[in-house]
């Protein structure tokens, strides 16, 4: 996925666990780990509001943008190839 989430940077960089940080912003640790291991498939803004606050950052320093690799296309187009109806 080209989105990448950076969160474990930001609690590491603010030496807070995950418990606390979920505790501070309302949510689940469960849930926050889905978020921190890249795993969402979407984040609410008050989510990303609460995390910004906690942390003292700003949202581009918890999500980033980053192309897909030359290897990852190569390997999803030779996938793509594989499951293609034969005939």
């Amino acid at each position: 996925m080209p989105i990448v989430v950076d969160v474990d940077v930001m609690l590491a960089r603010r030496k807070m666990s995950v418990g606390v940080l979920a505790e501070r912003i309302g949510i689940t640790p469960a849930n926050l780990a889905v978020l921190k291991n890249g795993r969402a498939k979407a984040v609410r803004f008050t989510t990303l509001e609460a995390l910004c606050e906690v942390l003292e950052c700003q949202p581009g320093d918890l999500l980033r943008w980053e192309p897909p690799s030359a290897t990852a296309s190569v390997h999803d187009a030779q996938a793509s190839d594989e499951s293609a109806p034969l005939g």
